[in-house]
């Protein structure tokens, strides 16, 4: 099977699973419907409480201002769409706590724990919530996001195809020489509760490459100690001279206890494109309402296509250039052409005051046709 593909279809197997673990989560389908709530707090939590048994219409009919807001659209913002990560996603539970509260407005705001097939997600919002007729319900955001009318978009992408091969032949097998690649930099950086290893590689050839990189830490008699891999904490599809971050994670381990580390990057001849073109803009480093440090900026798809599932790999340099800390985090909502989408990525504090450049790669995901 394409590796390519492996995160999709991964994805895929557990949605049913996740759908089971948010129904019975919430017992089934949610009792009442929202509207009648005596406090701000209480209408987002019922809001939420029947989001979360997917009951999307209950929510919906419990809304402030349904005349403003596409019942879809507000579906779609928790269901998700284009085989987004959050159709493969289910709400386990969520935080609730006000910020103001006044006679008949009242700001809340909502932490949302996702449970998705790559991982725990959370989703901050501040709502508003309107004192109406006696009862308080929540008042959703409009969906202004402009409509982009139909056009035509040159395709003159570089691409590159692999043939000769046997359509039999299991994925990696192959009869030709390696792509060569190398690994530019590794750092080991020590967190409380784990060892790891930041670094970069490049794809030093003129084709494609498909590349792991693996590490495994030794001790003072040469002892094998830890063996672990990048896996998705990498962009393992490189073009012709392109460079990724990488990182890897060795938990519960001490750097004192590590006398050496043995290296392995592996790479195999693969088929690619340039496209779809995603390009990163405004991105910057700031505080999240939370109080995390976070990398922040716009993702905006230059193709035609659309891209499912977006992945954001971050380097970050102090000021000698050496890479000191890689984050990485998945983006839910899909990436339609033109249309700018918001990402952020978590940043230790400790290794924020140390970062003086940066460098955004972002991965990107499809369920194959």
């Amino acid at each position: 099977m394409n590796m390519k593909w492996t995160l999709p279809i991964a994805m895929g197997a557990a949605t049913f699973v996740l759908a089971a673990v948010a129904w019975f989560q919430s017992g089934g389908a949610a009792r009442g419907e929202a509207g009648s709530a005596a406090t701000a707090e209480q209408a987002v939590r019922e809001m939420l409480a029947q989001i979360r048994a997917r009951n999307f219409d209950a929510a919906y009919a419990g809304l402030a201002n349904r005349t403003d807001v596409d019942r879809n659209a507000f579906a779609r913002e928790f269901s998700g769409s284009h085989d987004s990560l959050l159709t493969y996603a289910a709400l386990e539970n969520f935080d609730v706590w006000g910020l103001h509260t006044g006679p008949d407005r009242a700001t809340v705001r909502a932490k949302l724990h996702y449970h998705t097939a790559v991982g725990p997600l959370d989703d901050v919002r501040d709502l508003e919530v309107d004192k109406t007729g006696g009862a308080w319900k929540v008042l959703w955001p409009a969906n202004n996001a402009t409509k982009l009318p139909p056009q035509v978009i040159p395709v003159n992408y570089l691409r590159w195809d692999v043939i000769g091969r046997d359509s039999g032949d299991a994925w990696g097998v192959q009869n030709v020489d390696t792509p060569q690649v190398r690994i530019l930099s590794m750092n080991a950086v020590e967190r409380p509760d784990s060892l790891v290893l930041v670094g970069e590689i490049v794809n030093e050839d003129s084709v494609p490459a498909f590349v792991t990189v693996g590490a495994t830490l030794l001790d003072a008699g040469g002892k094998e100690i830890a063996e672990e891999s990048s896996f998705d904490k990498i962009s393992h599809t490189l073009l012709p001279k392109q460079v990724s971050p990488y990182r890897i994670d060795f938990p519960n381990l001490r750097l004192a206890s590590v006398k050496k580390v043995r290296m392995d990057a592996k790479a195999l001849l693969v088929a690619a494109s340039a496209d779809p073109v995603i390009e990163v803009n405004r991105q910057k480093l700031e505080t999240d309402p939370l109080g995390k440090n976070v990398l922040t900026g716009e993702l905006t798809n230059e193709s035609g296509e659309v891209v499912s599932i977006p992945h954001v790999i971050v380097a970050y340099y102090d000021r000698n250039g050496k890479v000191i800390w890689v984050s990485d985090g998945y983006v839910a909502q899909p990436l339609l052409p033109q249309v700018p989408v918001p990402f952020a990525v978590d940043l230790p504090p400790d290794i924020a005051k140390n970062v003086v450049s940066y460098r955004v790669a972002v991965n990107h995901y499809n369920r194959a046709s």
